[in-house]
């Protein structure tokens, strides 16, 4: 496809449409068209680039879950906005919590990135992340747009 521009569309798998307003993500995502995946790391509160070996001052957090969350995905848009792709070409996200609790907290923090889109997600509670006194850990996966010529 040498000088057009590839295209897709993204459509979100409801079984049950009807009952979608309680879902806060997609049970499923499809990929309909031709796309490039981009897989972005883990992104914790932290600042995206960060010493290693932790340098502790660099990981300084408040203990608010919804500012938690909003510092990741500052980290995360970083990302997306390099690659040219918006929060409405997520079609997965990996939620690591240390505490369950945090689950409604993180979602509110969550739904004004997405504005209505559901990407599909999982939640996991760990005992402990990467970043000393992180909360929330967020991985995405992305379907970007083909640039032409690609």
């Amino acid at each position: 496809m040498t000088g057009e521009r590839s295209t897709f569309r993204l459509e979100a798998v409801h079984p049950k449409p009807e009952r979608v307003h309680e879902m806060p993500y997609a049970p499923a995502v499809r990929i309909v068209g031709v796309c490039d995946l981009l897989f972005i790391s883990g992104a914790t509160p932290s600042p995206l680039y960060h010493q290693h070996p932790h340098v502790d001052d660099e990981h300084v957090h408040p203990h608010d879950i919804g500012e938690q969350t909003r510092r990741a995905m500052e980290n995360i848009r970083l990302v997306l906005d390099k690659s040219g792709a918006t929060w409405r070409d997520v079609v997965k996200i990996t939620k690591y919590l240390t505490d369950i609790r945090d689950f409604d907290g993180l979602h509110a923090a969550l739904a004004p990135y997405f504005a209505g889109w559901q990407p599909a997600s999982t939640t996991l509670c760990v005992n402990q992340l990467s970043s000393p006194g992180a909360r929330v850990e967020l991985d995405v996966i992305v379907a970007c747009r083909q640039q032409a010529g690609a």
